[in-house]
């Protein structure tokens, strides 16, 4: 997994140890004589993403700032009202630390010349973080500069001494380096420390870092504003053979860089928030947007559904003709991933061929395919989240794992679990009463688990009226019972589907013959057309299950139940044209 993104920072990514990218929402302009200039937002509402800025090490040891790249609080003292008094004292800190970096950098790099000046006046500073608080901008945004018409990250004289004052930093850290008093130790810690190690990534000797960059972009989804460390034991409990921190998962500090680049760069570009997790996919070759068969899960707005699932056959038809509309031999990569108390979480991790991914898209929406409410042609292919909304009753109580296992289910293939169809069945039932609309995906998830739980089980996406199974054919007779009392009586309020469905759906045997019998008086009340044509309907259905009415269906039962009941009604609809008399308590 570390690997995969290793390489995909190595192709895609200029990684170096000391910088990293960052989400800059601030432009300023500094004029040569240091005087500010100008203040402008970056980007979108969250800012511009900046591929190469200092990051600063050792930020935990209090007082220290990011050269160059700052957040408003630490360079320009904005702070929120009533904030906390030792944040403001932090702040300061922060702030002098920032201002001495660069009055030491400006005396090598003359480019920063211009914001020492500036920094040095504190009516300068007053006047930007005034303009700041009118646009309304949050300490926590950073902010980056341009200095007498010049960007200072593209300068190579600022660039090289920063890593001239990191280099020397860092080895005077490692001299000073001392435990610290009420901090748990490592067990056997008084164990020397290897200068070497190998990497668990390169496999080469090389000097490990005691802790690593850190991961951002996942306080949405239980993570750190600050970031979380995807390798971090700053417990005894985490710790082994005497070694301290990060040694215990020994890598050094270019591919450390590189896999949190590249993760970095993933969740900005290719993530989407699923339930508490963020889901993150890339290819080992490039695919175009308009090929990428994950577009059925991230649901472009530039794409229907129709057309998420028409690009999706033809992709995999294109590929099985030789066409190659993507790189031969291509694979995919996906995580999951959560933060935790300050951890990177990876819920699920998936990998496999693109050939493979498109086939089982493609029988992702065939297994999902049902026939629309009207009953003339098929659903639209649902969203993913159209499909997790199927089992919930909203889309905001739906448990992480609950996503993560459906999502593996629809890209690896694999049964839908029974839990779910149990849900599923729960909300049918209750939309039912409730006179709500059928869904679509949730008829379509009930059908698909019957098909992947293996056998032949007669699943169409249209009314099967051969269906072998009894429940079904109940399912069936229930919807043409109701019908038959609409045609007769009108609207009577609570129907028999609002009063009889959950007794039928379970104990048919006891119910069905109650309902069957009152069929006769609704047919007495029908001209003869009409009458006859319920007959036929009510005969059709009871030829086939003849004698077999279940006394109690089980999950399984009462689901082809519910399918059966769906595909009657949509298939009475498509009969009646544009009759709307049995519109009314369809659903």
């Amino acid at each position: 997994m570390l690997t995969e993104l290793v390489r995909y920072a190595e192709k895609n990514l200029d990684s170096e140890p000391g910088f990293t990218a960052r989400t800059v929402r601030w432009l300023v302009e500094i004029a040569v004589d240091g005087g500010f200039v100008n203040v402008a937002p970056l980007g979108d509402d969250k800012g511009e993403q900046i591929p190469k800025c200092p990051e600063m090490h050792n930020m935990n040891s209090g007082g220290r700032a990011h050269f160059l790249v700052e957040t408003l609080q630490t360079v320009t003292l904005l702070s929120k009202p009533n904030e906390d008094p030792k944040k403001v004292t932090g702040a300061r800190e922060k702030h002098a630390f920032f201002t001495e970096m660069v009055r030491q950098a400006s005396t090598v790099a003359s480019t920063v010349l211009p914001l020492a000046s500036f920094l040095d006046d504190m009516e300068q500073i007053e006047r930007l973080r005034n303009r700041l608080a009118a646009e309304k901008a949050k300490p926590g945004d950073w902010l980056c500069w341009r200095l007498a018409g010049t960007d200072p990250l593209q300068h190579n004289e600022v660039l090289d001494w920063w890593r001239d004052w990191r280099e020397a930093d860092q080895a005077n850290g490692k001299k000073e380096a001392k435990p610290k008093k009420g901090k748990s130790a490592a067990p056997n810690s008084n164990a020397p420390q290897a200068d070497s190690m190998v990497c668990f990534l390169s496999g080469q000797s090389l000097a490990p870092l005691s802790t690593q960059p850190k991961i951002t972009g996942l306080s949405g989804v239980g993570g750190l504003g600050t970031g979380d460390v995807m390798a971090g034991f700053d417990k005894a409990a985490f710790c082994s053979f005497g070694l301290e921190q990060a040694r215990n998962a020994a890598m050094g500090a270019m591919p450390a860089r590189k896999y949190v680049d590249a993760l970095n760069d993933l969740i900005k570009k290719h993530s989407r928030k699923l339930a508490n997790t963020l889901v993150v996919h890339w290819f080992k070759e490039t695919v175009k947007p308009e090929v990428d068969p994950l577009d059925f899960l991230y649901e472009p707005p530039e794409l229907t559904e129709a057309a998420a699932y028409g690009s999706a056959r033809q992709i995999l038809e294109s590929l099985r003709r030789g066409q190659r509309p993507v790189p031969a031999n291509n694979r995919f990569f996906a995580m999951t991933l959560s933060g935790a108390a300050g951890r990177v979480m990876v819920r699920d991790w998936m990998e496999g061929s693109f050939e493979e991914l498109v086939a089982k898209i493609e029988q992702w929406f065939c297994d999902l395919e049902i026939v629309a409410r009207d009953g003339e042609k098929t659903a639209p292919a649902p969203k993913f989240l159209a499909v997790c909304g199927a089992i919930m009753r909203d889309l905001k109580d739906l448990p992480a794992p609950t996503a993560t296992t459906l999502w593996r289910v629809a890209l690896a293939g694999l049964p839908i679990p029974r839990p779910f169809i149990a849900r599923a069945l729960a909300r049918f039932r209750a939309d039912l009463i409730d006179d709500k609309p059928f869904s679509h995906a949730r008829m379509g998830l009930i059908k698909a688990y019957f098909i992947r739980k293996g056998g032949d089980h007669n699943m169409s996406a249209y009314l099967n009226k051969e269906h072998p199974e009894p429940a079904y054919q109940c399912g069936r007779l229930l919807a043409l019972l109701a019908s038959l009392q609409r045609a007769a009586l009108g609207d009577v309020g609570a129907g028999v589907v609002q009063r009889y469905y959950v007794a039928a759906s379970q104990t048919p045997g006891l119910t069905l013959g109650r309902l069957f019998g009152n069929a006769k008086n609704h047919l007495n009340k029908l001209e003869g057309g009409l009458a006859f044509w319920y007959e036929d309907q009510i005969a059709e259905i009871m030829s086939h299950i003849k004698d077999s009415i279940p006394t109690t269906l089980d999950l399984e039962g009462q689901s082809l139940f519910a399918l059966g009941y769906y595909q009657q009604i949509a298939a009475t609809r498509a009969g009646k044209k544009n009759d709307t008399s049995d519109a009314k308590g369809d659903k």
